[in-house]
């Protein structure tokens, strides 16, 4: 009797599981395959060489991956450091009923998010910019001396870290807010019962109930990091002298500027390996039911 139950939800679940097999699983299969051989893009796949780990071996002897590799690690903290307490800072206060305004700043917060990335960079490498750009402009007014930005060793990464947490800071507030929502209004109220004050039913409540969220923020926030591209691709190309140069900018710049796809195939399945360790790092770590 179970049979025809059985068969439906394999109907049902074939369209998705299909389609997940098709634009996820394959690719991933295909990609640690590719990083097994010797293979130029400019050849059929047919003509690959199968040369083992040596791929891997190469790549771990670049200086230059072992400095994107650094670079990637960098550029992800930097972003939760600055990035997790600003989101949780402007949800509580964008949160508060008692506040005028609170939707428009929260759509404006927003906004950058659904802008293309590459779009803004392009905007931002104009801000950046050291001959006329509106940010030296600002610092001139104030008798400032003029930056590099994105051209000092010193800056170029911090320049693009400010650059993300500009577009993204709205989506992680808005996940922020949507967790506060789902906190009963009866902690706070058994609280002030007890006698408590805002500052021991924010560390005491708030805090403590937001850690679903919080999780959720510090896991995509990581898995993006980790795999950014756009605004390096279209400001920074990996420069001044490698300062900015990720793992995603050298595995495209390997494949399409030099031809070896079984390198960059390595470097992408480090990469994934990388953003797969560090998800199910943190899952353990806030014990999350995803």
């Amino acid at each position: 009797m179970n049979k025809p139950r059985n068969l439906t939800t394999i109907g049902f679940l074939f369209p998705g599981v299909g389609l997940l097999a098709v634009f996820i699983i394959f690719p991933i299969l295909l990609t640690a395959w590719v990083s097994l051989n010797h293979w130029s893009m400019l050849t059929p796949l047919s003509e690959m060489n199968f040369v083992g780990f040596e791929n891997y071996s190469k790549i771990f002897d670049q200086d230059t991956f072992k400095k994107a590799l650094v670079n990637t690690f960098m550029y992800s903290i930097s972003n939760l450091i600055v990035m997790i307490p600003l989101s949780l800072i402007l949800g509580l206060l964008l949160y508060q009923a008692a506040l005028k305004g609170t939707a428009i700043v929260r759509t404006f917060l927003f906004l950058p998010y659904i802008i293309p990335s590459v779009a803004v960079a392009i905007v931002w490498g104009y801000l950046y910019s050291p001959m006329y750009g509106p940010f030296n402009e600002i610092l001139d007014f104030f008798h400032l001396p003029a930056q590099q930005w994105l051209g000092s060793l010193d800056q170029a990464m911090m320049s693009l870290v400010i650059l993300n947490v500009w577009q993204t800071l709205g989506y992680y507030v808005i996940i922020v807010i949507a967790g506060l929502t789902e906190i009963s209004q009866d902690y706070y109220e058994a609280a002030s019962i007890d006698g408590a004050n805002a500052i021991q039913k924010l560390f005491y409540i708030t805090i403590p109930l937001l850690k679903r969220s919080m999780s959720f923020i510090v896991i995509i926030m990581t898995i993006n990091t980790l795999q950014v591209f756009d605004p390096i691709y279209v400001l920074t190309q990996g420069g001044p002298a490698n300062s900015t140069t990720v793992v995603s900018y050298h595995m495209y710049d390997t494949a399409f500027n030099f031809g070896n796809a079984g390198q960059a195939s390595a470097m992408a399945f480090i990469l994934y390996l990388v953003v797969l360790l560090f998800t199910i790092l943190q899952l353990r770590l806030f014990k999350t039911d995803y």
